[in-house]
């Protein structure tokens, strides 16, 4: 059959031909089949996810001992909480970035709700005010928070797209927005959050299209004031003194970072194998949190904390390459979305990794998908299938369209008369990149049948016969015809190899 279709495609072959077989190729060729989602974004994902138990379980063994008589404790829980991340990104998965378009405003309202109903009823542990308890269930307000506040500003820059490029004002507005986030999170306090959403802002507003004297203004602005909030508190400023020299205390300011350090000098390249990990005897506080990417490069080495990040670089990469492609395909809200997930990823990651190397102050910011706790791994769970439901959108862009109008394209060309259809040539019409196949079988159905030029002249039938022929026709399925066509064409090229 390879042979016959290849002897085709070297004779002169009319158009009519060409695009059926193009038509019976896009619906029944193998190799045209693909996946609605990305896979490989799910493995990347799962891998992470699995990853994150394995270090939370081997770093929180002797802490959870301790405290509930129970190693497998804090790993239960951290189960517990993969599985609620599952189901909600699930959940989300299902909705359409229709929905998300629409509510951002709503959704902002709703971070604001949470971050005031913390100041007002939250829990507080070690100084911070940061979670709101609901019975059994405790969420960090400020992870929904900065995933809401990102959608918001993805609206507002398709919504007021040509003030934020022309005008100050247009530039200004989020940053309002931002800034009474800000202040709000501050109050409980919380510095990390407010750094990342304000590098993931100015990130944002960038790649928008904002000018770069406004760009430079805002960073140099956001850099001073993190100098003064530094400064004017003082377990802030202690962070920093420790960050900058922590051999000068270390059983003091500087303990919890010293450790840190001598957790990764232990792991070498490869480490010391898997839950032979010593600082994670209580040592290093916050083991299986804060610092579980210490506990990796101890017990994994080098070579595990770069395979880490290369998944997560993985990831950050694909987010802008989707929001890349959404924006081609005139996305622009599920564009800047993708954007804002990647660019939250990549700083949230480099921010923790750096505190637990001693390259940046120390700050409690998780690692994406691996650290233990149930908001963060929720939260970025749902960023992680919004990115799947964007790709997902712009992969079956057009393909709906296309199976939905089969049927009314070719009715649509059977009523038309011969006469029409022979002196109007088709119109070619702007279509994405699903919609060539459609064009094949809209013009198929205008030409005269390939089958009619192989068989014999319908004069040699009798009456009955052809009206016979014309009815079984009429109820024959577009699948069938183009199988039929297609054998049709088969047969005309065997002959014609003949006749040669």
């Amino acid at each position: 059959m390879m042979t016959a279709a290849k002897a085709f495609k070297s004779t002169n072959a009319s158009p009519a031909d060409t695009k059926l077989s193009a038509l019976f190729a896009a619906r029944h060729d193998e190799k045209n089949l693909q996946s609605p989602y990305d896979i490989g974004l799910i493995i990347v994902a799962l891998a992470l996810m699995t990853i994150g138990i394995i270090i939370v379980t081997s770093a929180s063994m002797p802490v959870a001992e301790r405290i509930h008589d129970n190693p497998f404790y804090f790993a239960i829980r951290h189960g517990i909480y993969i599985v609620g991340a599952i189901i909600a990104a699930m959940v989300v998965l299902e909705l359409p970035m229709q929905f998300w378009r629409k509510a951002n405003p709503y959704l902002l309202l709703a971070a604001i709700g949470l971050l005031v109903a913390v100041l007002l009823v939250g829990r507080t542990v070690n100084g911070s005010t940061r979670w709101l308890a609901l019975g059994p269930i405790t969420i960090q307000a400020a992870e929904p928070a900065k995933l809401f506040f990102f959608t918001y500003l993805a609206g507002y820059l398709v919504r007021r797209y040509e003030e934020v490029t022309e005008n100050l004002k247009g530039f200004i507005k989020p940053l309002v927005v931002f800034f009474a986030l800000a202040m709000l999170l501050l109050l409980q306090p919380d510095l990390g959050t407010v750094v990342v959403m304000f590098a993931t802002t100015i990130g944002l507003l960038f790649l928008a299209g904002a000018r770069l004297w406004q760009f430079f203004a805002l960073v140099f602005a956001g850099v001073l004031a993190v100098v003064a909030l530094i400064v004017f508190e003082e377990y802030r400023m202690k962070r920093v003194t420790s960050f900058l020299d922590p051999w000068a205390d270390p059983f003091g300011a500087g303990y919890q970072l010293t450790q840190s350090l001598m957790a990764y000098g232990r792991g070498n390249w490869f480490g010391q194998g898997l839950g032979n990990s010593l600082q994670k005897l209580e040592f290093l506080p916050e083991a299986h949190t804060d610092f579980v990417m210490a506990i990796l490069a101890e017990e994994l080495g080098f070579v595990g904390v770069l395979a880490v990040l290369g998944l997560i670089l993985w990831m950050v990469v694909r987010a802008l390459q989707i929001g890349n492609k959404a924006l081609l395909k005139s996305r622009p809200f599920e564009g800047y979305l993708a954007y804002s997930v990647g660019i939250w990823f990549s700083f949230q990651t480099a921010v923790n990794i750096g505190a637990s190397a001693g390259i940046l102050p120390t700050k409690g910011l998780t690692l994406p998908l691996v650290s233990y706790g149930g908001s963060s791994l929720i939260v970025m769970s749902v960023a992680v299938a919004l990115l799947l439901r964007i790709d997902f959108e712009l992969r079956v862009d057009g393909v709906q369209a296309l199976g939905r109008g089969d049927n009314k394209k070719t009715s649509k060309a059977k009523a038309k008369p011969a006469a029409t259809s022979a002196a109007k040539p088709p119109v070619k019409t702007k279509h994405t990149n699903a919609e060539p196949f459609a064009d094949a079988e809209a013009d198929y159905n205008q030409v005269p049948s390939v089958e009619s030029d192989t068989e014999a002249p319908e004069s040699m039938l009798d009456d009955a016969q052809s009206k016979e022929a014309k009815k079984a026709s009429s109820t024959i399925s577009p699948e069938d015809e183009g199988k039929a066509g297609i054998k049709a064409i088969l047969a005309r090229v065997s002959k014609e190899a003949t006749n040669e």
